[in-house]
C-alpha cells in the first residue's frame, strides 16, 4: 500500500505539472518576465506605465518592443509575445482564430484615448484646418503642403487617417513617411511648408522637458469641430478629446494572450485601475476607466465615434 501511495502521488504531481504547462504561465503578477509589443506612437506613455509597475513589483521584467501596429498583431501570433498595446481590439475572426490555436480567446479592453495631433512649423502660415482641407492634403488633391506621417502603412495613425478621412483611399504623392513619431516632429521643426500627424503621447505631455522643448520648434494646429453648433476649431487636449471637440483621436487597447493570473494580467490590471489611469492622465491622455462626467456623457452617446472620427 505504501508503494502504491507513492506511485499515486507521483502520478498526481505529473498531472498537476501538465495542467500548469497547458493553462498557466511560469510567472505571477509580482514575479517573472514577459515580452510585449507596443504601437510606437504610444511609446512615451507606455514607458512610464512600465516604470510605474516596476516600482511596486520589483521582481518583474516587462520587455517592450515598439513597432507598427501591424507588426504588433503579427507578434501576437508568436508564443514569445504575451501582450500587445494597439488602437483596436480583436475582430470576431481573430478571436476565433486564437480560440482554435490556444484553446481560449485573448482578452482585450480600452484603457485610454489618445489624440492624433496636427503639428506645423513655428513659421508656418496656416495653422487652422477644416477636416475637408486635411483630406485634400492627404489625398493629394491639394499638393501645396508636404504631409508627414510616422509611416505610409501599417501604423495606427495611418489606419485612422485612411479610414476616417480618406475612407480607404490611398495617400497622395505629397505624403511622406518619417519612419517614426520623433521623425515627424524633427521634420516639421525644419520645414515651414509641411504638416505632420503625430500621437499626443509624443508631444502633448506638458511636464516632459523634452516635449516642452518642441514648443520652440512646432505649433499645434487647430482642427474643425464637427459636433459643435457653431464654427469652432480646437487644439488637442484632454478636455477637447473628452468632449469630442477635437475630432482626431483613437482608443488605446491592451490585447492579452493569457489564460491564468500571470504577469500579463497584473500589468493589464494596472493599466485599467487607479495607478495606470493616473499615469495616463498625468501624461495628458484621456483615461478610459476613471469616472469623468464629460467623458461619460459624450462617449456613451457617441459610441460610433470610438474607432473613427468624423465622416465627410
Amino acid at each position: 500500500m505504501h508503494v502504491k501511495g507513492i506511485i499515486g502521488c507521483i502520478v498526481l504531481s505529473l498531472l498537476l505539472v501538465n495542467c500548469r504547462n497547458k493553462n498557466t504561465a511560469y510567472d505571477t503578477p509580482a514575479n517573472g518576465k514577459i515580452n510585449i509589443s507596443v504601437d510606437e506612437s504610444f511609446k512615451p506613455v507606455m514607458v512610464e506605465q512600465i516604470k510605474a509597475y516596476k516600482l511596486t513589483h520589483q521582481r518583474t521584467e516587462i520587455n517592450a518592443s515598439y513597432k507598427s501596429e501591424a507588426d504588433c498583431f503579427r507578434d501576437l501570433n508568436n508564443d514569445s509575445t504575451r501582450m500587445i498595446i494597439v488602437s483596436r481590439g480583436l475582430s470576431d475572426d481573430e478571436s476565433n482564430y486564437y480560440k482554435q490555436k490556444l484553446s481560449f480567446k485573448p482578452t482585450w479592453d480600452i484603457i485610454a484615448y489618445d489624440g492624433i495631433d496636427v503639428i506645423v512649423n513655428l513659421n508656418a502660415k496656416d495653422s487652422i484646418f477644416t477636416l475637408q482641407k486635411l483630406k485634400s492634403y492627404l489625398s493629394g488633391a491639394d499638393r501645396n503642403k508636404t504631409i508627414v506621417l510616422d509611416g505610409k502603412n501599417a501604423t495606427s495613425t495611418v489606419r485612422l487617417l485612411k479610414d476616417s478621412l480618406l475612407h480607404g483611399k490611398n495617400f497622395g504623392s505629397n505624403v511622406f513617411a518619417a519612419g517614426s513619431s520623433k521623425g515627424v516632429v524633427d521634420y516639421i521643426s525644419s520645414n515651414p511648408d509641411a504638416i505632420g500627424f503625430v500621437g499626443s503621447s509624443w508631444v502633448g505631455d506638458l511636464d516632459d522637458p523634452e516635449q516642452l522643448n518642441y514648443e520652440k520648434k512646432i505649433r499645434f494646429a487647430l482642427v474643425e469641430c464637427k459636433i459643435c453648433d457653431k464654427s469652432v476649431y480646437a487644439k488637442p487636449s484632454q478636455a477637447t478629446i473628452t468632449t469630442g471637440q477635437y475630432p482626431l483621436y483613437r482608443p488605446l487597447y491592451y490585447v492579452l494572450k493569457e489564460n491564468a493570473v500571470g504577469l500579463g494580467t497584473g500589468f493589464a490590471n494596472q493599466l485599467s485601475l487607479e495607478i495606470g489611469q493616473l499615469v495616463f492622465r498625468r501624461s495628458y491622455l484621456v483615461p478610459a476607466k476613471m469616472d469623468f462626467d464629460y467623458r461619460n456623457s459624450f462617449m456613451e452617446t457617441n459610441k460610433n465615434l470610438l474607432n473613427k472620427t468624423s465622416e465627410q
